[in-house]
């Protein structure tokens, strides 16, 4: 029988007067992987962040014992020196400086005034080598991949002597060859001692590496799920946590499409710094109640084609020809896309999408603020009114539109970033990672609503890196690789292997 490493008694954890976690037990045992799953707001990241010590004792009730002790970390630098470290969802690196600065920032080798940096090197390069990352130790944090960076985490982890690792949504920015790497790392991880706790949606990914499934659900314990014992397929895993059966993970659409409302052609990005094409001779069109996917390897140009059309917001030289009902227009600012009815959706909606500092009102309106002004000021009623509105429209979980963004569910997050767009109006909404790093019902519901602007006669382009997403969604798919589009799928007869075929096809040649 394996020994608990890890026990929580009765956690309770309020903000401002709202429960986020009431009477939560967790237990995690020495040398597993153990999943932490459930629907935003479930109470996961609150739990792990009480576990870490970034909520420090007497912020919350109950009681934390670790290794056999009674434990009241009062920062996170208590917990590290335990051996707990946790990885956030959004990395704590420093672009500009290198990989070894990163890993031992804060847990330098030598005194405080006079690093030893041959030391840090030396002692970067093992931890890499470990983590199986072959770039030098020298090279700086922006000019790697982001799954390489998640790999620069675990190896600075390693460096403050890990034994119980915290990872929130570790793949959620990866394409699924990275991901893949980083499971294949856990369970090397494991086999050397290292027990982990895995925060993530992507069910597929616990139920091949997690040995047992924690879910909350309303800041609760529902069950947990042990491999060999219990199902843990997902149909499972998803009934606990929106507490029903969820038979159809994409809603129905009757498709009734029509005339083509954008098309570009032999469309060409540069780079906005290195003499490089992004997007090279790109051919798409999109018509009236449609979804249509773009497919495709991170770095094969999706996004930057996405926001090149929305007003050259990425890229230089940009050239070619759009058309919008056939008419040939150009569109020079972010400004004029809008104008022409056009919305963009990033899919980094924490730094590029919202202001999570501002209550949801502001951030509800903030790319249409013509519709609320008068003579250049701000009519405050109308504000109010139309946030309300649009919340209410999209199903937004909050304790009113003066709530912080910062505050929300990653899936509420999303919500009032679709609020955001939606205020403008537009007839082409391009959706850029849509439900990334969201639970299944919050999912659900976005696809929804994708489906009534569709049957409102707009047209949607969806790009996304979860093929069953792409596959369940969409009409047509184009399917692009290093800037180009190398197939387009009807959406009934695509597979993953189609698209798959497409990609590799076109790296052959």
């Amino acid at each position: 029988m394996k020994n608990h490493l890890l026990e929580m008694h009765h956690i309770t954890k309020t903000f401002s007067g709202v429960r986020a976690l009431y009477d939560v037990n967790f237990d995690v045992e020495e040398g597993e992987i153990h999943a932490l799953v459930g629907e935003n707001g479930a109470g996961k990241s609150t739990l792990m962040n009480i576990l870490s010590g970034v909520y420090g004792y007497g912020n919350y009730e109950g009681e934390i014992i670790y290794e056999g002790e009674l434990c009241r970390f009062s920062g996170i630098r208590d917990s590290e020196k335990k051996g707990i470290i946790i990885i956030h969802q959004e990395l704590a690196l420093v672009p500009q400086m290198s990989i070894a600065e990163n890993m031992f920032l804060g847990n330098e080798r030598g005194k405080a005034l006079n690093i030893n940096w041959d030391e840090t090197y030396q002692e970067a390069e093992k931890y890499l080598k470990i983590v199986g990352l072959k770039e030098s130790s020298h090279t700086l944090i922006k000019d790697i991949s982001v799954g390489k960076q998640q790999l620069v985490e675990i190896a600075k982890a390693l460096a403050k002597r890990v034994r119980l690792l915290i990872l929130d949504e570790p793949t959620a920015s990866l394409n699924e060859d990275d991901s893949q790497k980083l499971l294949n790392l856990l369970l090397q991880l494991k086999s050397e001692g290292v027990t982990s706790i895995m925060i993530s949606h992507k069910l597929s990914e616990i139920s091949k590496v997690a040995d047992r499934i924690t879910i909350l659900r309303d800041g609760s314990t529902i069950e947990t799920l042990q491999k060999g014992v219990d199902d843990i397929g997902e149909g499972r895993i998803i009934k606990g946590m929106v507490g029903r059966e969820l038979s159809d993970r994409f809603p129905a659409r009757e498709s009734h499409i029509g005339d083509v409302s954008l098309e570009i052609r032999d469309w060409i990005v540069y780079h906005p710094l290195y003499e490089r094409k992004v997007c090279d001779g790109v051919n798409l069109k999109l018509r009236r109640g449609e979804v249509v996917g773009i497919s495709g390897l991170m770095g094969a140009g999706r996004s930057e084609l996405a926001m090149s059309v929305f007003g050259k917001l990425y890229g230089r030289d940009i050239s070619g020809t759009l058309l919008l009902d056939g008419k040939e227009v150009e569109i020079k600012t972010v400004r004029e896309a809008i104008a022409h009815k056009i919305a963009y959706v990033t899919e980094d909606r924490k730094t590029s999408g919202l202001v999570l500092s501002n209550p949801i009102r502001t951030n509800a309106t903030l790319a249409n603020m013509d519709r609320i002004s008068n003579m250049g000021r701000i009519d405050a009623d109308r504000e109010a009114m139309m946030a309300e509105e649009l919340t209410e429209m999209l199903g937004v979980k909050c304790n009113g539109i003066e709530q912080s963004a910062g505050s929300l569910s990653g899936g509420n997050q999303q919500k009032v970033l679709l609020c955001k767009w939606m205020f403008t109006e537009p007839d082409i909404l391009i959706l850029d990672e849509p439900t990334r790093g969201i639970d299944v019902g919050a999912k659900y519901e976005i696809y929804t609503f994708i489906n009534e602007l569709v049957a409102q006669n707009k047209s949607v382009l969806m790009i996304s890196s979860e093929m069953p997403e792409i596959l369940g969604m969409c009409d047509r798919i184009y399917v692009m690789n290093e800037g180009r589009i190398v197939a387009e799928l009807d959406g009934k007869e695509a597979t993953q292997e189609k698209i798959m075929s497409g990609i590799l096809r076109a790296d052959a040649s």
